[in-house]
């Protein structure tokens, strides 16, 4: 039996800490906006890296700065968006743009537009492979007591093998991702919710006099997220998730998705789970001037970078996979795999109608130039929404 560092050096126990230190300081239905009644959600995805989501060199203001992406964020503050979601990314993605390689990382990023906003719920992205239990959950207390319990974490399994290498491990296979991702919630939902210490011996994990101070600002936990949509991580957000970011391509496919998950959750873990979509939004006055913009971004595209990431995806991107190849390079351009929306602010709010009458309560966007179609879009859409009952 090991002997512990606490009884080698004979030290004294923990007090039992006041409830300042074990006690979250407010229900996060009352702090969160991903739990507010808004009927449908909207947010900002990938706003800490390069060319956020689209492999294009289409002309934009877009930069990584830390001045401009604190503006769009105190800008999506302002119109009322609910939240702010990162990418995770360690390595670019080649080709000529080295797609998302120019980027923040996502805690730091959050505490820093935490701070920098007053009502928006503000996300990190966490490869769980490539950080400890015990500093996420520190890390994410930190930044949700400087928001005043608006933090959310979006858990990754990791999933691109370069990533992976540069931490000198290899990729873990699919299914196991799923496997230590849900030990690594565990380990770090105890932190979180556990008073006085205790330890932990599991497959992956061996840790002795675990403790935390303070808990998260919002009870009983921050707010989770996941973006799986294979078998497992339909499992894993299920059991455990708030949110479930799902990338699909038509409004059936939606409908049976969000209906399927939603049952799974309730049926099988007595819980509720909401489901929220990802995509580029291109609005513009006439159709004609959307569909001229998409179109702009995949004739500029980078489809070097593109191409990676669907051998990466593919796992190698087998000959048989080639004749899709084309197709799936253009959807990654023009949004990252999401679900588009190109068309006038009334195209627009019908669509963002439709994929709520499909099941999902929100929809998380990328823009080709951010913050100047901020203002577009909250002069000309946000009116439109409120009007078909969407927002209020």
């Amino acid at each position: 039996m090991t002997v512990t560092a606490n009884e080698r050096l004979g030290l004294a126990p923990t007090d039992p800490r006041p409830a300042s230190e074990t006690t979250p300081a407010a229900d996060r239905t009352e702090t969160n906006p991903l739990f507010g009644d808004q009927k449908m959600k909207l947010g900002l995805f990938g706003t800490n890296c390069s060319y956020g989501l689209i492999m294009s060199h289409a002309p934009s203001t877009y930069e990584i700065t830390w001045e401009h992406t604190k503006e769009i964020a105190q800008r999506a503050d302002r119109l009322g968006f609910d939240v702010l979601v990162p990418v995770a990314r360690w390595k670019g993605f080649g080709g000529s743009t080295n797609f998302n390689g120019n980027c923040f990382e996502t805690y730091t990023w959050a505490a820093g537009l935490a701070e920098a906003t007053e009502r928006i719920a503000v996300a990190a992205t966490s490869h769980l492979p490539t950080i400890h239990p015990i500093v996420a959950a520190k890390q994410a207390t930190t930044v949700d007591r400087i928001s005043g319990g608006r933090f959310a974490l979006n858990m990754v399994m990791g999933w691109v093998p370069p990533e992976m290498e540069m931490f000198g491990s290899e990729q873990r296979e699919h299914d196991e991702r799923y496997a230590y991702g849900q030990e690594w919630l565990d380990f770090v939902t105890r932190l979180w919710t556990e008073e006085g210490t205790f330890s932990i011996h599991s497959k992956y994990f061996d840790a002795e006099l675990l403790e935390a101070y303070p808990k998260p600002h919002q009870g009983p936990r921050p707010a989770l997220i996941n973006a799986g949509n294979s078998p497992s991580g339909i499992e894993f957000s299920a059991r455990n998730v708030d949110v479930n970011f799902a990338s699909l391509d038509t409004l059936e496919n939606i409908k049976a998705y969000t209906t399927s998950l939603k049952k799974k959750a309730r049926e099988e873990y007595q819980r509720e789970i909401h489901a929220m979509t990802y995509g580029l939004v291109v609005c513009r006055d006439t159709e004609e001037e959307a569909e001229r913009a998409f179109q702009q971004v995949v004739d500029e595209g980078d489809w070097g970078a593109a191409g990676n990431v669907i051998k990466i995806a593919g796992s190698g991107a087998s000959q048989s996979f080639d004749h899709a190849v084309k197709e799936m390079q253009e959807r990654f351009i023009a949004g990252w795999g999401g679900y588009p929306i190109v068309g006038t602010p009334e195209q627009v709010t019908e669509e963002l109608g439709k994929l709520s009458e499909a099941g999902m309560e929100g929809m998380i966007f990328g823009l080709i130039d951010y913050n100047e179609e901020l203002k577009y879009f909250g002069e000309n859409v946000m009116p439109l929404l409120k009007q078909a009952g969407l927002r209020h």
